[in-house]
């Protein structure tokens, strides 16, 4: 009897101290919602695996594409270096030389989006699709490139234009 009675005091003096206690639940770190995400929309998780060549395009487009919307001209050549092959460096200065537009985006501007997918892959190279959205909305156009990297070096060895969508 005792016992009974000390648990129910226990249980009463812990409901009466409830309301002043932080309750303990699970918190869950709020959704970082930064410059173009919608409030109703959640940006997709990202991975990557450093062997992957078609990761390898992925890391360059957006790396490069940043650096095209700011003025850094020197980052852009670093990353040219980096990610593409010295025959491609090569093909494209005399591309923009006639075209007097950006080799890597085959355009003069830059785009408001970009979207890597894996083509094919065979004898030592892979190939990638780049979907690369102009504008916003109805009015958005698309360009879609195509991208040969070599899997041992993955490297980008070329970048051709496949289509263009409206």
């Amino acid at each position: 009897m005792f016992r009974t009675v000390l648990h129910t005091a226990l249980a009463s003096a812990l409901l009466t101290l409830a309301p002043g206690m932080p309750a303990a639940t699970h918190t869950v770190a709020p959704t970082p919602r930064g410059a173009g995400v919608q409030e109703d929309t959640v940006p997709a998780d990202r991975s990557g695996a450093a062997e992957s060549a078609f990761d390898h395009v992925a890391n360059f487009y957006g790396a490069y594409i940043d650096a095209r919307g700011s003025a850094s001209g020197r980052l852009r050549q670093e990353l040219r270096r980096h990610y593409l092959t010295p025959e491609l460096l090569r093909r494209l200065a005399d591309w923009e030389g006639e075209h007097a537009a950006d080799g890597v985006l085959r355009a003069q501007g830059v785009p408001t989006a970009w979207k890597v997918s894996y083509e094919d892959s065979a004898m030592g190279h892979t190939w990638t699709r780049v979907r690369l959205a102009w504008g916003t909305g109805e009015r958005t156009t698309y360009t879609c490139l195509s991208l040969r990297s070599d899997l041992a070096t993955k490297l980008i060895s070329d970048i051709s234009v496949t289509t263009v969508q409206r």
